[in-house]
């Protein structure tokens, strides 16, 4: 076994992004355009308790949009070499969180119960992790066996 250890895989899975805060931003005003023509016309109509629902829904709307910014910071770092499979999670809020794994007992499954995704597994030892979980069905169908192939290169790499 040679003393540099090679990198079979190195990745960063992401959440899908929302649109630009300038996009979001120039949709939150079109909306409040509308709910303030809307609640304005029903003021003068004489039904003033539609006014309030009205603000709360931008309110909210305005609240969506600030979460799905905030959730989109989260990561997972899946890095695979010949002695180890590290999995640093990121998440949106809170500390970051390493794993890392012996990549020659590790297996990879990908479950499909009905009505949901794919879910990607790590198993090793008794521990299970799940990885990816904000990513489609397709990317993590494609992500999975990207590391199922980087992990029977690491684990023939020992042996060489």
């Amino acid at each position: 076994m040679s003393c540099v250890d090679t990198v079979y895989l190195d990745t960063v899975l992401r959440p899908n992004a929302p649109a630009s805060p300038a996009l979001l931003r120039c949709i939150l005003l079109i909306v409040a355009a509308i709910n303030l023509a809307f609640a304005t016309w029903a003021l003068l109509e004489g039904a003033w308790p539609i006014a309030p629902f009205m603000g709360a829904d931008v309110a909210l709307l305005c609240w969506a949009f600030r979460a799905s910014r905030l959730a989109a910071r989260a990561y997972e770092r899946i890095t695979v070499t010949t002695s180890r499979l590290s999995v640093l999670r990121h998440p949106a809020r809170g500390g970051d969180m390493k794993t890392v794994l012996n990549p020659y007992w590790v297996s990879v499954s990908l479950t499909q119960p009905e009505d949901m995704p794919r879910n990607v597994f790590l198993r090793s030892h008794g521990m299970t992790i799940e990885i990816g979980d904000f990513l489609g069905p397709r990317a993590r169908l494609s992500f999975a066996q990207a590391l199922k192939t980087a992990l029977r290169s690491a684990r023939s790499a020992r042996f060489d």
